[in-house]
């Protein structure tokens, strides 16, 4: 009896050494880190919501919970604060965080884009016709940074055309609808429900000003090496998913995560092609740089006293 006790201690003894060695040891360790990412009803968060309802995530190795906002700036609070690890942005407002002493980690560049377009009632059919018209956007952002570009490609006097501050980008949505601002700048699938209620396309800014913004990023410091390949790995599987079987095969996760109509789900693009993960293009980051750096420097002018 005392052999048999001995014996089964050791089994015990030499079985739990053996199993916080493993790698499925290391993978629960690794599995039990939540990592909150924030995400908004747009396109280019599409492989996050598919990798995440459908399990890739967890098959991979990564626990992550989407959070759900609808404004930019909400996320960049949130991020700021600590209250998520991660988020879909563009790099202008990574520039706007890493100047307010927030800095990040990009995992991924993602496939946002945003386009032009002019409500109605405002008969503008031109770029120039932008002048003495309201346009809608988010300061500090892909959006904004956009529409400089455009009103300079217009020789357009900047400030005749009123930039307004739309961060929400269902409110954005329903604003050029509605004719409540003159022209706005909106990512997919909010572009596709515009069109679809014959507010003009005028210009795809993303593409004319050849910009790649979007990215996921996240806190420096919070995303492990075995973290990132994890939701490397499972990031490429929903991007390949996407690509194989078409947006109008996710309809119904489109319509509930993005909040949308099956009509704009039958409207989208069939050809919208998402990359696997990738770091952002160097002229884009330097471009953005750039940007913020004389943006703010002509803001800096604006606030002295006239002498």
């Amino acid at each position: 009896m005392k052999q048999t006790l001995s014996f089964l201690t050791v089994l015990f003894l030499l079985t739990a050494c053996g199993g916080s060695s493993t790698d499925g040891g290391a993978s629960q360790s690794a599995d039990s880190v939540v990592v909150r990412v924030a995400v908004l009803p747009t396109l280019d968060c599409l492989p996050l919501y598919l990798a995440s309802d459908h399990g890739m995530f967890q098959r991979a190795g990564i626990n992550i919970s989407l959070v759900d906002f609808t404004a930019q700036m909400d996320c960049d609070t949130a991020f700021a604060n600590g209250s998520i690890e991660a988020m879909a942005t563009d790099l202008v407002r990574l520039e706007w965080l890493q100047r307010q002493k927030v800095s990040s980690d990009i995992l991924t560049t993602t496939d946002a884009s945003w386009k032009l377009y002019t409500s109605r009632n405002s008969r503008i059919r031109q770029l120039r016709q932008l002048d003495d018209h309201m346009l809608a956007m988010t300061r500090y952002s892909a959006t904004d940074m956009l529409a400089e570009l455009v009103v300079d490609s217009a020789r357009l006097q900047e400030e005749r055309v009123f930039r307004i501050q739309v961060n929400d980008v269902a409110i954005r949505l329903n604003m050029i609808q509605n004719s409540l601002v003159d022209a706005a700048l909106l990512a997919e699938p909010q572009a596709t429900a515009a069109r679809n209620v014959k507010v003009l396309e005028l210009l795809d800014a993303s593409d004319r000003f050849d910009l790649r913004l979007g990215v996921v990023a996240a806190r420096n410091n919070t995303i492990s090496s075995e973290q990132k390949k994890a939701f490397e790995q499972a990031y490429n599987e929903a991007c390949d998913s996407l690509n194989e079987h078409g947006l109008q095969a996710y309809g119904d996760m489109l319509m509930i995560r993005m909040n949308v109509t099956a009509q704009t789900v039958d409207s989208l693009p069939e050809k919208y092609v998402f990359h696997h993960v990738g770091m952002p293009r160097q002229k884009d980051l330097d471009r953005v740089k750039n940007w913020m750096k004389e943006k703010l420097e002509k803001e800096d002018v604006e606030k002295q006293p006239i002498q």
